[in-house]
């Protein structure tokens, strides 16, 4: 699953505001494939990024990605049914440690872009629509094509990303099932505090590389 999300961050790492002046009323499949081409384009060109900078990366993603993301829609799908026995308090600290998992995990994958080639797929939706999946196909020399599908929802910031399907698996859904049995062993703050510490160590790690 890491590996496969390559591919969607690199979707990810393309919606950025200086690369297309998106606003609330951008449809969602313009937004995706104006930014996909100009970023992917800035990416082939930045060494540092080519070369394995990961902070670089990492400040890229952060800056540029986390406002074009949904965080709270996406940890209340993952947590669950278990999300209502949840105070705001626990909440709020759920949402910050998946984001901040989410970013730390996958801020590397951007270092690894090469040739990555991007195919869009028809969109099907309506001027009423308020939640809609883009389809895409990204073909990698050598390799496998992927399916990839983003899932976005209309809100009054403009369109937003609260899923992304990577062939076939959820991201979402993904951490369902993980989310659950740490729910089930150590109840929420356990969820929280296994979050927190892989996040710790996703740190450490990068400070012993």
């Amino acid at each position: 699953m890491k590996r496969l999300l390559l591919c969607a961050l690199l979707f990810v790492a393309a919606i950025v505001p200086g690369a297309f002046a998106a606003d609330d009323k951008t449809p969602p499949d313009v937004l995706v494939k104006s930014v996909t081409n100009d970023v992917l384009a800035i990416v082939r060109q930045d060494k540092a990024i080519q070369a394995g900078d990961t902070n670089r990366a990492l400040g890229l993603v952060e800056e540029r990605v986390l406002p074009h993301f949904n965080f709270q829609r996406m940890t209340m799908l993952a947590v669950g049914r278990d999300w209502r026995n949840a105070s705001a308090a626990q909440q709020g600290r759920l949402v910050e440690a998946f984001k901040t998992l989410l970013v730390r995990t996958y801020s590397n994958a951007l270092t690894q872009y090469r040739d990555q080639v991007i195919d869009f797929k028809p969109v099907r939706m309506s001027a009423a629509d308020t939640t809609v999946q883009i389809r895409t196909e990204v073909r990698q020399p050598g390799a496998q094509a992927i399916d990839i599908d983003y899932t976005l929802e209309k809100t009054d910031a403009g369109w937003k990303v609260f899923d992304v399907v990577v062939a076939g698996v959820s991201l979402v859904t993904n951490y369902r099932g993980s989310f659950g049995a740490e729910i089930r062993s150590g109840g929420i703050d356990g969820l929280i505090r296994s979050l927190e510490s892989k996040n710790e160590s996703l740190v450490g790690s990068k400070a012993g590389a």
